[in-house]
């Protein structure tokens, strides 16, 4: 089949890969110039890990991840560790994979170098899809952005490009949704999240890190772990607050100084932490409500991947996760025999409650992170006496396993 993927990004490049590997014939549309990824750091679970080494790519990953060997949850207010989760070698036998940690580019650069194999697959930049057609017969695109430097691109306007399917994997603000479900745009939540990388060496060694650290605090939070090898830390703080300039504009810039004032009174290493660093990009962050069933997924020949389908907050971690996790069963459905419509069904049908659930629970870890009063003593007596069989999650980190359809 001739499979048409809208967005180049990490849930892009995993969809392509997915559906060449079963053998599909696959053109990806990137409406940037570039094949790049903007953010930082993001972490990936046992689960995201195995489809990494699924697809071939376990040696690539361990040469730009870093694998930490514990996430230490502390109080922002105290510094006190609240609880802690073994990784490293004890994520390996529970799980089979290992808890990975890495920068966005890298592990955009790794999914953009394993699909060079592919001949059938092409991916063209500075073209973007602007909307569809389906019908029995397939799907047509029309593409709009920028003039291509490939031969055969077009800048809008030009002949449609025809498919079997339509993958969505476009992002928060995808196209391909407003037009297929015609649900609105996604909502701001009013967190704020302060994004910074900085080299170990650069730090003094007390604030350097071989281990996910996570400060919580009353309308706050900030995280820090490894990526790189080991080589760069990449610290996340989200606050509560507004945003001033437009939710369309991803990267604004920030003053240190935003942050510094929002932990006015947190313990000192993190105090310490955050003056070290001077540089920070500032992230509005936007979600929808948790998918309500199969039809947000897919619809006739036309199916949504990632944030396209079910933006995740990312109190969760798993974001890339989901992803890459409706890629690997997006490429599984397209193995079978049967009609482009009920293939994209069966996708939908194994992914949306999982989907779902993942986004609940991120939700739901906003406000327990945020926490204040009685909630907060709650939460952190939990962690206290129950420890990793709070933090553990194994439903999450064994992967989706499905039979007829349900989690």
């Amino acid at each position: 089949m001739r499979v048409l993927i809208a967005g180049g990004g990490i849930g892009g490049l995993a969809a392509a890969l997915a559906c060449s590997t079963s053998g599909n014939d696959v053109q990806l549309f990137e409406r940037s110039p570039e094949f790049t990824e903007v953010g930082a750091g993001i972490q990936l679970g046992p689960n995201a890990v195995k489809l990494l080494h699924g697809w071939g790519l376990a040696d690539a990953l361990k040469s730009v991840a870093a694998f930490p060997d514990c996430l230490q949850v502390r109080s922002a207010l105290t510094g006190n560790v609240l609880g802690r989760l073994s990784l490293g070698a004890s994520a390996v036998k529970r799980y089979g994979y290992p808890y990975a940690t890495v920068h966005r580019a890298d592990l955009h650069g790794l999914l953009l170098g394993a699909l060079k194999p592919y001949p059938q697959t092409t991916l063209r930049r500075n073209l973007g899809v602007d909307s569809f057609v389906q019908n029995a017969a397939g799907v047509s695109v029309q593409l709009g952005g920028e003039l291509g430097d490939q031969p055969g691109d077009q800048s809008g306007g030009g002949q449609p490009v025809r498919g079997d399917l339509l993958v969505g994997a476009d992002g928060l603000w995808s196209r391909v949704r407003r037009q297929l479900l015609n649900d609105g745009e996604p909502q701001a939540t009013g967190h704020l999240a302060y994004r910074a990388l900085v080299r170990e060496s650069s730090l003094p060694q007390a604030l350097r890190s071989t281990q996910i650290t996570v400060w919580l605090g009353p309308k706050l939070h900030v995280v820090k772990y490894p990526v790189c090898g080991g080589e760069w830390l990449n610290v996340v703080g989200i606050t509560e607050g507004c945003m001033d300039g437009s939710l369309d504009d991803w990267n604004h810039a920030a003053n240190a100084a935003a942050l510094r004032a929002a932990l006015t009174g947190m313990c000192a290493p993190l105090q310490n932490l955050v003056h070290a660093i001077d540089t920070w990009g500032l992230w509005g962050l936007c979600h929808r409500a948790p998918m309500r069933g199969p039809q947000q997924q897919a619809q006739g020949r036309v199916a949504l991947l990632g944030d396209a389908a079910h933006p995740m907050l990312p109190y969760l971690a798993q974001g890339a996760g989901m992803a890459l996790e409706d890629a690997a069963e997006l490429g599984r459905c397209l193995t079978t025999n049967a009609q482009v419509p009920a293939q994209l069904q069966r996708y939908a049908s194994a992914r949306w409650q999982r989907n779902a659930r993942v986004q609940a629970r991120a939700i739901r870890n906003g406000q327990i992170f945020h926490a204040t009063g009685l909630l907060r003593w709650g939460r952190d007596q939990s962690m206290k006496w129950l420890g990793q069989r709070v933090l553990d999650m194994p439903w999450l980190y064994r992967g989706a396993c499905w039979q007829n359809g349900r989690a």
